[in-house]
This record gives C-alpha cells, structure tokens and sequence, in this order.
C-alpha cells in the first residue's frame, strides 16, 4: 500500500511541473467498450506543453505533446476512474495540409472507485493506465480518433487481472 501511495503520489506531483497560467488546450468526449463488454463514457481536459520535442528537417513529421486529465464512467460495472496522463504524439504532414494524421501514446496513473469489475479484480484503486492512439487534426483544432487503453497495477497489488477499453473520441481544440 505504502508504495502505490509512493507511485501515486510523484505520478500526481508531476501536475506541479506544469506552468502555473497553463490554460486549458482542448477538451475530449468519448464513448468506448471494454474487456468486460461494459459501455464506458469519458471527459478529458488537455493541456498542451507548449512547445515541439522534436521535428523533422523537412518540418512533416513532429513530436509533441499534452497532459490528459479524465473521468471515465463505466456504466455497468458501477464504477469511475480518474486518470492524468502525459501524452506524446507523433503528427504526420504540416498543420496547413488541411489534416494531420497522428499516432500516440503515454502511461499514466488513474484511481478506480472499485475494485472489482464484474469477472476482473484489480487488486487495488490505483492503476497504470497505458494508452495508445491514432487520430486526424483538422485545420480548425479539432480531432477525432480512437484509443486504446489497458489498466493494471503493474504487481503492486494481488490479484492484478487489469482491464483493457476501446474508444473512439472527439476533441474540441481552444
């Protein structure tokens, strides 16, 4: 227990490495499907970091990325989650083509309200959420995409069966 609050705890202080006047970048709706054949709804805040961690020569292929704070309910199982994850993200084709195809991914920590979902007993309320996505950006700031994500405590806690979710979302970019 003591380490899960240790993992938590600097997963968490990491939000204070964020610019204090950060303002919020874009906000994302999704709906998606989990391992447990339970519908899932999700609401995200992102904040971008503000700058480019690297770019091709050719300025077509650029490595960015954001913070993602969420609330995922997940319908049948009576349960929500909170996640904050770092995401980085690979876009292809510079910002003036019209549309930007991207791929990404980030591990991040999340904090269940339960700890046994229906046949999958998570072992403890904090989990790893890894994520994995591809998506299309708009000229106009908007996205649309789909996620993969897989929970689990990583051993930390007995049982760890973890849970996985598909989804698709949409991002309204400000």
């Amino acid at each position: 227990m003591k380490r899960a609050a240790l993992v938590l705890s600097c997963a968490m202080s990491s939000v204070l490495l964020m610019p204090a006047a950060h303002a919020l970048d874009g906000i994302t709706v999704q709906i998606g499907e989990s391992s447990e054949s339970t519908t899932t709804y999700r609401l995200g805040a992102q904040f971008e970091f503000g700058r480019t961690l690297w770019q091709s020569d050719s300025g077509g292929v650029r490595l960015d990325g954001y913070w993602d704070a969420g609330v995922t309910r997940w319908s049948s199982l009576d349960a929500t989650s909170l996640s904050l994850t770092p995401m980085f993200r690979l876009s292809f084709g510079t910002s003036d083509g019209g549309i930007t195809p991207f791929v990404e991914g980030g591990i991040g920590a999340s904090y269940f309200t339960e700890t046994d979902l229906d046949d999958q007993d998570l072992g403890s309320k904090f989990q790893f959420e890894d994520r994995l996505g591809v998506g299309l950006r708009f000229n106009n700031g908007s996205e649309v995409g789909a996620r993969y994500y897989h929970y689990s405590n990583a051993g930390i806690k007995k049982p760890n069966n973890g849970i996985d979710m598909a989804a698709l979302y949409y991002r309204v970019s400000f």
